[in-house]
């Protein structure tokens, strides 16, 4: 009897395999990463030409190429000064900072989600935006506006509070657990939220219109600083939440497992955290509280392109910047000259994402 012939002595039963859906996508080489962010970026560039000539003071499309394709050869320009100056001086100021922001928190809410191993986990939701609000709120109570970077300052104070409270009072002797932190934020940023309403309450009528836009996520006081500060802070957070993006792939197995493979989990996991919540302090600090960005975005970005973070991460600086200029866009053209805070247009956008995910859960 030939030894292909013999019958097992155990048969085994068939077991049917669970796949996760995110581990039979392609993986992210190198070709794929540079052609999916080339198809982003290329998004993103059409969605700021469209945003720069769409307005209550209209810049016509073919204008706006001609004068980009004139500035390029370095000839005279074909707009006049007053296009000018609302191209330069306020549009083009508003739009970096809503891609800088975009991105910023879209970011945050990748880190978040991997670390955390929730989907519903994002600056807004953890408290670090509501720590920014305190701070901007005392700002436009007591008048910082009328010194330089007054406000942005004191929401970034705030934000930086936030983050050490959070992370304070979450740390045990084991580090930080992902269903403490994201309750503690949660807390926290009701905390917060009690004393925004007690400090609206005892202010007076003519500063409530700034405080209310303030809260509901506002671009509309951009400047160039501001934008070049935001846009530089989100630079510097995504190179190094890019240079860990190995690293971030292997702590969403869990901690054992990524030390078992040859990662520092405790500190890359604190390094992680910093980046993400400082990047989220700098753009709420100059935008307002701006909600659900990074928990769409990269909970969307991870069923489409898989949760390989060497992609992940840079397609969703990409689409955040993208999705927050539309979202922008259509906030100051939707029932211009009059604006709608952009916080609103994102929340109407992510609020039935969130409920949606929360029944998935449930269910």
């Amino acid at each position: 009897m030939s030894i292909s012939s013999r019958r097992p002595l155990l048969r085994l039963p068939s077991v049917p395999v669970q796949v996760n859906p995110h581990n039979s996508r392609p993986l992210a080489t190198a070709g794929r990463i540079i052609l999916v962010c080339a198809c982003l970026a290329a998004v993103f560039a059409l969605l700021c030409l469209v945003s720069i000539s769409a307005g209550a003071g209209e810049i016509r499309f073919m204008n706006l190429l001609a004068h980009l394709f004139s500035m390029s050869l370095g000839t005279e320009t074909t707009l006049d000064p007053a296009e000018e100056t609302i191209l330069f001086s306020i549009r083009l100021p508003r739009i970096l900072l809503a891609a800088s922001v975009g991105a910023s928190l879209s970011l945050s809410g990748v880190v978040f989600q991997a670390i955390l191993r929730n989907p519903l986990a994002d600056p807004y939701i953890l408290g670090i935006s509501g720590g920014a609000a305190l701070g901007a709120v005392i700002g436009i109570l007591i008048g910082a506006g009328f010194v330089p970077l007054g406000i942005p300052g004191l929401a970034f104070l705030g934000a930086l509070v936030a983050i050490l409270l959070i992370f304070g009072v979450s740390e045990s002797k084991s580090g930080h657990s992902g269903n403490t932190l994201l309750l503690t934020g949660v807390i926290i940023n009701a905390f917060f939220s009690a004393l925004i309403m007690f400090a609206v309450s005892l202010s007076s009528s003519d500063r409530l219109h700034s405080v209310l836009f303030w809260l509901m996520g506002d671009l509309s006081m951009a400047e160039g600083n501001e934008a070049t500060l935001v846009g530089m802070a989100m630079l510097l957070g995504f190179l190094i939440l890019f240079s860990l993006a190995r690293p971030l792939n292997l702590l969403i197995l869990g901690e054992e497992t990524a030390m078992q493979l040859g990662v520092d989990a405790k500190r890359a996991k604190k390094i992680l955290l910093a980046t993400a919540s400082l990047i989220t302090a700098a753009a709420v600090s100059v935008s307002g509280t701006i909600g659900f960005i990074g928990l769409v975005i990269p909970h969307l970005l991870r069923l489409l392109l898989g949760a390989d973070h060497r992609l992940l991460l840079p397609a969703s600086a990409l689409f955040g910047a993208s999705f927050l200029v539309l979202a922008d866009t259509i906030a100051r053209t939707l029932m211009a000259p009059v604006e709608l805070p952009v916080g609103v247009v994102t929340a109407l956008c992510g609020a039935p994402y969130f409920l949606y995910l929360l029944h998935r859960r449930a269910f």
